[in-house]
């Protein structure tokens, strides 16, 4: 049976999950399942909907060539231009793929869209950090209360399952503390720097490879971080923190003088998000900290993100790889799908699917 899904939001992420359909079409099949696109409905690029499916190939041909959905071909049974609130409530979709660009400090409109689609029976799967750091609580209790699912793997590391194989295959640890290095724009700034660069000229350098915004003030200023530390905090701890709990500070003050002075003191400055559970409460910060080299985290370089877990029977353990990408990213919502499918199916192999409830 096809699992039938409605794409809201058309853009980089949404286009590398098609693609990644279009390549893993046998493996998928030779395992039992079949997705079907119904629906795409984009702010900017419009709308368009097929109960009876839509040709992924053709829905990525007519944005590349023409950046609109309405250039897809008329037939039987498509209907144009639906906004995606209509979208998300009339399709016959199972599930419902958001990756809409949201605000983060507000994390609207996918707040919305994520609610919306669990009153209307669906599923939902998302990359966008907002939902899950404020509202995770009670979108998870809406998810539950309808029978459906939220994936939200691809929220703190893309598609490196930070959320899932602690729940998976670390059960039974007590986490007490988890730190990481969950932003690439500024590990690959502070890496450049350590290779001789100015600040500014890494941060020029991070611009031109598309790491960095032309504003990059979420990602040095710590804000995408701090965000993801309230996502580890709800999903894996349990804790409801809000962002004003959390200390912030960015890496705009760190200078070559200051790179120089750790590489003598056999350190490296790395940009640490940390959450501590103690008999006192919760303390969480963000912000650039000297580390030895003997730290695993002192290792990561570039653009990669990593994290460590503290556990209390298998002590430190590290977790590295992508924290961003077209492809990457789309390869955590198709994990998310998967998981969908197989617990619906009887079929849930790792029996963790429902956490993200």
């Amino acid at each position: 049976m096809k699992h039938k899904i409605a794409l809201i939001g058309f853009g980089t992420v949404a286009q590398g999950l098609l693609e990644i359909l279009i390549v893993k079409n046998s493996f998928l099949r030779n395992e039992g399942i079949e997705f079907e696109i119904v629906a795409v409905s984009d702010a900017l690029k419009g709308s368009v909907y097929n109960p009876n499916g839509l040709e992924i190939e053709m829905l990525l041909k007519v944005v590349r060539e023409t950046g609109k959905l309405l250039a897809y071909p008329d037939s039987p049974g498509i209907i144009k231009g639906w906004d995606s609130l209509t979208t998300i409530k009339e399709t016959n979709a199972n599930t419902v793929v958001e990756v809409t660009y949201t605000n983060v400090q507000t994390g609207q409109p996918a707040i919305d869209y994520c609610r919306t689609a669990f009153e209307s029976g669906k599923n939902v799967v998302t990359s966008n950090k907002g939902p899950v750091a404020l509202e995770y609580p009670s979108l998870s209790a809406l998810a539950e209360e309808h029978g459906v699912y939220w994936g939200i793997e691809g929220s703190v590391m893309s598609g490196t399952p930070s959320l899932r194989m602690p729940m998976v295959s670390l059960i039974g640890n007590e986490i007490r503390e988890i730190r990481g290095i969950f932003n690439g724009t500024t590990n690959y700034i502070l890496t450049q720097m350590e290779n001789g660069s100015s600040y500014d000229d890494a941060l020029a350098d991070a611009q031109q490879l598309g790491y960095a915004e032309a504003d990059p003030t979420n990602d040095v200023e710590g804000y995408d971080a701090l965000y993801k530390i309230l996502i580890l905090a709800n999903t894996l701890m349990n804790v409801q923190l809000h962002s004003e709990q959390v200390t912030r500070r960015g890496i705009t003050g760190i200078t070559s003088g200051q790179i120089e002075e750790a590489k003598i003191k056999g350190k490296k400055w790395k940009l640490i998000s940390r959450i501590t559970l103690s008999d006192d409460g919760v303390i969480a910060s963000v912000g650039p900290e000297m580390i030895p080299l003997t730290d695993p985290l002192a290792g990561v370089s570039g653009p990669t993100n990593a994290i460590t877990y503290e556990c209390d029977l298998m002590g430190p353990v590290t977790l590295m790889g992508a924290g961003a990408g077209r492809i990457e990213t789309g390869f955590s919502l198709l994990i998310d799908l998967i998981h969908i499918v197989r617990a619906q199916a009887g079929r849930n192999l790792d029996q963790k699917a429902s956490l993200f409830r």
